[in-house]
């Protein structure tokens, strides 16, 4: 793990500067430092590699609204698209559209919304016509629903039921199957679990870990096989983790869902923990010393001890990123080269 570092210094390697001073004089025939680094130029990285799970995301449940006896219900694994059946009652389809409105009502004759927009969108998609798409089911949707419904097999009154369709943001992959043929339905009880199709990376991270995980933060991912394909963190949420023992605590977690830019990499795995390599932040061609070359400084702040051949000097600085055991530092006459004590 390579996250920043906090900062501790030891309070027996004060500076002896005046107020207000940035550096002292040279001090001769003084003990040395007993150890010694160089202040270096480089681009300093805020990162940390955790692990995470490679699948298709969170699942939903799909309950059964539409009275009857279910005839014909999917394999896990399945991949349903717009138009196509997700289980069959009384052997009759409930339809897969696609929208960000769930189907929470009958659409009919002049209902308004933006469920009937998302429904006239997909009618068109499928091949029919004869409406304009806006947000007002009229007599000319209702012709279009019953050539639809006629192509299907439903009976054709213009109308959609509720629970005939299941209006989800693009295809999905039926993840579990949880009734069964002959099974009645109709009641709200679930009848199977669906996700998305596309491939993403869940990650779990400490509260403390928040810099690392921001959305739209690009990040790399190990996949197994050694492929390191970069991703992008879409969403992060809080969650509750239940303890693992009776009577433990709960805690309090963040979860980041994160994409990858070539999906096509993971076609050929189901599942598998991955490696996500989060950057929290990056500062180029900065100047960086040891962490454990800061000194505190009796005025507040904190300053580096200068060795130049048999005498040395305190500098005032001023820290910025802290990762991987150094910090970015600037001071008056500071420069790269320099070799800096490691405080006693």
């Amino acid at each position: 793990m390579t996250g920043a570092v906090a900062l501790t210094v030891g309070a027996g390697a004060v500076a002896a500067i005046g107020l207000g001073g940035e550096t002292t004089g040279p001090r001769t025939g003084v003990d040395l430092p007993p150890a010694t680094a160089t202040v270096t130029r480089q681009t300093m990285l805020d990162t940390d590699e955790l692990p995470g799970d490679l699948g298709y995301g969170a699942t939903a449940t799909l309950p059964g609204r539409i009275p009857g006896v279910i005839t014909r219900v999917p394999l896990p694994g399945a991949v349903v698209r717009r138009g196509g059946a997700i289980y069959r009652v009384d052997d009759r389809p409930v339809v897969l559209l696609y929208g960000a409105v769930a189907a929470y009502r009958t659409l009919a004759p002049g209902s308004v919304g933006r469920d009937v927009r998302q429904l006239e969108d997909n009618l068109k998609a499928l091949g029919y016509g004869g409406f304009t798409v806006d947000r007002t089911y009229t007599t000319a949707t209702a012709i279009a629903v019953t050539r639809w419904q006629r192509r299907l097999g439903l009976p054709q009154t213009g109308q959609v039921e509720q629970g005939r369709v299941l209006f989800a943001p693009g295809p999905i992959r039926v993840d579990a199957v949880t009734a069964g043929v002959n099974q009645s339905t109709g009641g709200g009880q679930e009848v199977l679990r669906y996700t998305g199709t596309g491939r993403v990376v869940t990650v779990r991270l400490e509260v403390s870990e928040q810099r690392l995980a921001r959305q739209g933060a690009r990040v790399r991912v190990l996949i197994p096989g050694g492929a390191k394909v970069a991703g992008r963190v879409e969403r992060v949420h809080t969650v509750v983790a239940q303890p693992a023992t009776p009577g433990g605590q709960a805690e309090t977690m963040l979860e980041a869902t994160v994409t990858l830019n070539r999906p096509g990499a993971a076609r050929k795995i189901q599942a598998a923990v991955v490696t996500v390599a989060f950057t929290a932040a990056e500062r180029e061609n900065v100047l960086t010393v040891p962490v454990a070359a800061l000194v505190a400084l009796a005025e507040g702040g904190y300053g580096v001890e200068v060795v130049q051949g048999s005498a040395t000097r305190y500098v005032r600085v001023s820290t910025g990123l802290f990762a991987n055991g150094r910090v970015e530092v600037t001071g008056d006459g500071l420069r790269e080269g320099m070799t800096v004590g490691m405080p006693r």
